[in-house]
């Protein structure tokens, strides 16, 4: 994956209701998300400043050296720059201060969501990530995914029949 510092959509705002595909790489590409309590402190970081942006948490894949996120803006002050930002120093400092090592690389990536994309191709592409890398064979196997707009059944039982939640 490409880490050198990638550029925002010009005379793009990132403010508002929009959705995002973001992508998070821990700092050398450590695999530092393969232990459930290091996943459970950094979601809860992130849900922190998804909740101070006004972001929903559509669908998340903690891989084991990056994170998959999938965000909508709820409110027209939803700023996806500053959702990165208080994200990465949020769950930076706790991991940081639970686990004595440095979490992520410096810059992001990310994907505006354009009208014309179906949020279920980007939820299903986020989803098979784990399937795509050779994790697991099947999806429900895989612990480090979800959402907090709908339950995980329900999206698994989507992934499987391709109808959109």
């Amino acid at each position: 994956m490409h880490t050198g510092k990638p550029e925002h959509l010009p005379g793009f705002s990132y403010v508002g209701f929009h959705r995002y595909a973001l992508t998070f790489c821990t700092r050398g590409r450590d695999p530092l998300f393969t232990r459930q309590d290091a996943v459970a402190l950094v979601l809860a970081q992130i849900v922190r400043a998804a909740d101070e942006q006004q972001f929903a948490l559509l669908v998340y894949c903690f891989m084991p050296d990056h994170l998959h996120l999938l965000i909508e803006g709820k409110a027209e002050s939803s700023n996806c720059k500053a959702f990165i930002a208080r994200a990465k120093q949020y769950s930076g400092y706790h991991y940081s201060k639970q686990f004595g090592a440095q979490l992520w690389q410096r810059y992001s990536f990310e994907h505006v969501v354009r009208d014309s994309e179906k949020t279920a191709t980007i939820a299903r592409y986020i989803l098979q990530n784990p399937l795509r890398a050779g994790l697991v064979e099947r999806i429900p196997d895989y612990p480090f995914i979800g959402s907090l707009v709908w339950p995980l059944p329900t999206l698994l039982e989507w992934m499987m029949t391709g109808e959109p939640v």
